[in-house]
């Protein structure tokens, strides 16, 4: 169960939901007068003071500028919108269900179209560090996105075979025979310009001795493509069987997806980049955010740290929109080390002019098709929210996030310290922690601020103490 806390929604301007097709839809749930999947674009992003409207406002807000149904506002608003029965549909042995607060990213511009980015964790510092950086790039027209085709690899494992080199020849000599058996499984797909495209196939050393390992590449369209590419792989393992003389083991997709990659990038000028616009200042900063970046690109200790502020904003937007962030994890760690040391998801460097121009590349097997974005109310009305037509709109989404949210890392570090601002913004949940009660909670934090006193828990506790004496 996903519960607002500082996201917005309204309007009923959705009608006549017609399907067309499981993989070619656009999402339903924008605007859609006459029955046009049409997008209606927001206007501008830059919802300045957003943060100082309370959650009923900033929904208000958000819901005039989105267009979205009344059945997507009461879920949104609503605290228990996944019952039980719905719960115990999506997984098994269900017991409960658990409450992330939703926030609001605003100021992205990407590809000339602004968004507003739905946020579902619960770490203070990430939506405000993400809305920060995205409206830094906006003198040079915000993110940029370049990314690749939808391919998802599905991985056929063949062991025993008499000469494993052999077998890889004659996997390869069928391909043609192979791609039109995985295509007859999926026709629709392939009809909206899906399906396999092509066959790949290696041979690996292992302790259990030589395996043939086939790579089927399936073009997913608006699907994750998980359930496609496996019943593909598992349609044309028989036939392998026959054409190697080998035994088939396992039949799955991989989340290495290195065919399917989001790739966006920015550039900040040094007066974006210096909280007063004094360029001299901002190259500093600059400067110090390369330092930054050259660590993490050097040293895995360090990469590790700095990949997972990337995916702090990367995963929050994956569960919001009901992916499967899980998968999108694993992958982007395991591309920052495919074909290398471990190291940066991201790139920063300084151009001509002295510009920071930053840049990332990784997978993103994201879909608007099945799964929890098509059962879940609120997954529905974030993805509604960000108008993502396509999942190629929504990985190009996630991603500049992931390059604002790792700037954000950066710049911080590189300047007062990240744990400043971190601790800032996590003090009414240490407030809470202590025995606040929702009314003394501000009271509390707004007394450690003035006193300038560094913020802990045992100076929280001490206000709390002088405030309940007071």
């Amino acid at each position: 169960m996903l519960t607002l806390h500082c996201t917005a929604v309204c309007t009923d301007c959705i009608t006549n939901r017609t399907s067309v097709s499981m993989y070619t839809q656009p999402f339903r749930g924008v605007n859609q007068r006459a029955g046009r999947g049409i997008r209606m674009p927001v206007e501008n992003s830059r919802l300045k003071g957003f943060y100082k409207l309370s959650v009923k406002e900033r929904r208000d807000l958000v819901a005039e500028l989105s267009g979205l149904d009344q059945e997507a506002v009461e879920a949104l608003a609503a605290t228990g919108e996944l019952s039980e029965a719905a719960a115990d549909r999506i997984i098994e042995n269900v017991v409960g269900t658990l409450a992330l607060p939703v926030g609001v990213a605003t100021n992205f511009i990407i590809d000339g179209e602004h968004y507003i980015v739905p946020f579902a964790l619960e770490e203070p510092s990430v939506v405000a560090a993400a809305s920060n950086m995205a409206k830094r790039c906006h003198a040079k027209g915000g993110f940029v996105s370049n990314n690749t085709e939808p391919i998802m690899i599905g991985q056929i494992q063949v062991v025993g075979c008499a000469d494993a080199f052999s077998a890889k020849a004659a996997i390869l000599e069928a391909k043609d025979e192979l791609i039109g058996s995985c295509n007859d499984v999926d026709p629709i797909l392939v009809k909206f310009g899906g399906g396999c495209k092509d066959i790949e196939a290696r041979v690996i050393d292992t302790q259990s001795g030589p395996m043939v390992i086939a790579h089927i590449l399936v073009d997913c369209r608006d699907a994750m493509g998980a359930n496609a590419v496996n019943t593909m792989a598992e349609t044309i393992a028989p036939r392998i069987e026959a054409l190697t003389g080998g035994t088939v083991i396992l039949r799955i997709i991989s989340n290495l997806a290195i065919h399917r990659l989001a790739r966006v990038s920015a550039t900040f000028t040094p007066e974006e980049m210096s909280d007063s616009g004094d360029a001299a200042q901002g190259s500093e900063v600059i400067d110090g955010i390369l330092q930054a970046y050259h660590f993490a690109a050097a040293d895995p200790f360090r990469a590790t740290t700095h990949n997972k502020g990337i995916m702090n904003a990367i995963s929050p937007i994956g569960v919001a929109c009901g992916q499967d962030w899980r998968a999108i994890e694993s992958g982007a760690h395991s591309y920052a080390s495919y074909g290398r040391t471990y190291g940066s998801l991201t790139h920063w460097e300084k151009d001509a002019e002295g510009n920071l121009v930053g840049s990332i590349e990784l997978p993103m097997p994201v879909g608007l098709v099945g799964g929890a974005v098509r059962v879940h109310p609120v997954a529905k009305a974030n993805v509604a929210m960000m108008g993502a037509r396509t999942a190629d709109e929504l990985s190009k989404v996630m991603a500049a996030a992931g390059l604002a949210q790792n700037l954000g890392a950066l710049r911080a570090l590189a300047t007062v310290g990240i744990q400043a601002g971190h601790m800032k913004l996590h003090a009414r949940n240490m407030a809470v922690t202590a025995g606040a009660e929702d009314h003394e909670v501000d009271a509390v934090v707004d007394m450690i601020r003035s006193s300038g006193e560094r913020i802990t828990a045992a100076a929280i506790e001490n206000a709390l103490k002088v405030l309940r004496e007071g």
